[in-house]
Formats: structure tokens, sequence, C-alpha cells
């Protein structure tokens, strides 16, 4: 384990920026720029952007990775100036840049979201909340009318008692929010699972899969969603970019 960390530390601290340091003079390049002309597929040009900027040895450019330094224009400015990216080349690295930047800067921002929403409990007296449960009921169940807040009919679409409430404790409001979203984005996918799972013999809660699925996805978000988003997302990744993994599932 000790021999492994001193591989690093002198990999990190002296190999790495020789190395940078020897392309950066042949080629005339610093090697944020040099990514951005020897990588075309935007998931490999974002994801080699990230490493060179986590593994810098300016504070500055690691702190990027967390947005510390404002918009990506202001942050695409810095980098110019701080490695002295000559005008003829300086559109180019705009443009690829920036897009760069935005994916990071994005995908931790909706980490941060997504967390935040997790630990947000769901609460009967939040008049948002309860408007979503009833959006959830009525994109599944339009057919029959809610008779109670809480009682068994919420059992047809699911959940494991007379009050909802109780099912969202472990994915909070985000468990919520993916349900309404691929029943009322998917509605006619969401009716048929729902009446699928209503079968004697295979039938599932089906409400309480939705949640189980919600936890696979928050799981991912750290790994390999971000891959994933890199891979499709072509700006900042949003929410609603995770819900629509959600409905993928």
């Amino acid at each position: 384990m000790w021999n492994l960390r001193i591989v690093v530390y002198i990999y990190y601290s002296f190999v790495r920026p020789v190395y940078k340091w020897l392309l950066r003079l042949t080629t005339g390049r610093c090697e944020l720029l040099r990514i951005m002309y020897s990588q075309s597929a935007q998931l490999h040009r974002t994801s080699y952007v990230e490493y060179s900027l986590k593994h810098s040895k300016s504070p500055l450019l690691r702190s990027i990775i967390r947005g510390a330094i404002g918009n990506v224009g202001d942050t695409v400015d810095t980098v110019i100036q701080l490695k002295s990216i000559k005008p003829p080349e300086q559109a180019f690295f705009t443009h690829h840049f920036g897009k760069c930047i935005s994916q990071i800067n994005g995908y931790h921002q909706l980490c941060v979201e997504v967390e935040d929403l997790r630990k947000t409990l769901y609460s009967s007296v939040n008049a948002e909340h309860e408007t979503l449960l009833l959006q959830l009921w009525n994109s599944l169940r339009p057919d029959l009318p809610l008779k109670s807040r809480i009682g068994q009919q919420w059992g047809e679409i699911g959940f494991q008692g007379d009050d909802p409430a109780t099912d969202f404790r472990g994915m909070g409001l985000l468990g919520l929010k993916n349900l309404v979203f691929f029943s009322t984005r998917y509605t006619d996918a969401a009716r048929s699972l729902l009446l699928h799972s209503m079968h004697p013999r295979y039938g599932y809660s089906f409400a309480i899969v939705g949640i189980n699925i919600t936890s696979m996805a928050y799981h991912l978000i750290d790994d390999h969603l971000k891959t994933h988003f890199y891979s499709v997302v072509q700006e900042r990744p949003k929410i609603e970019d995770f819900h629509l993994v959600y409905g993928e599932f």
C-alpha cells in the first residue's frame, strides 16, 4: 500500500509535470489546449479536461471544478489569461472548453440538487408535496377519483400503506418527483406498467418499485451517470436529465 502511494506521489509531483512541460515546449500548447485539439468526442474531451483540472498544481484551476470562478465566460477568460493562449486559437478554445466547463459544473450542481431532493422529507403540510402526490394519482388513475388523502386506495398504485408519505422516507422528494415525471412524461407506458403490476401471479408494487429504481439511479450518479451525461447532454446537465435516466430504466 505504501509503495503504491509513493509511486502515485512521484508520478503526480514529478513525472507528470515534467511530461507536461516537455509537451508544451515541443507543441507550444498547454495541456488544456492540446485536449481541445486531440479529442473530438465530447465525452473524452470533458473527461480529460476534468482530470487535468483536478490534478493541476494551480489552486485556481482546481477550483474551476467547483464552479468557484463564476459563469462559464469568466472561467474561460481566466484560463486563457492564465495559460497564455494566443489570439488565433482563442475562439476555438473558447467554444470547446466552454462546453466542457458547462458540463462539468452542471454535473456537480446536479449532484447537489439530487442530494438535496433525496434529503427533503415528504411533508403532508407542504402544499407543493401534496400537489405532486395528487398529480401522481390523477396521472395513473384518471378514471378513479381519490376518495381521501389517507386510505387504502393508495395500494392500487403500489404504495404499502394508507399514507404514501411513509414510503418516501428512503428517497425523499426525489422518489416522488421521479414517479410524477414518469407518469406525466410517459403516461401510456406508466399506465401499462401499472396494469401489469396488478397481475394476480406476477404482480408487483408499482410505486415501491419506482422508488427502488430511484435508489438505483441515485447510487449511480457519482460514477456511471457522469459518463452518460457527458456523452448525451451537450450543455449543463439538469434535474430533468436525471429524471430522463430514471424513465429509461
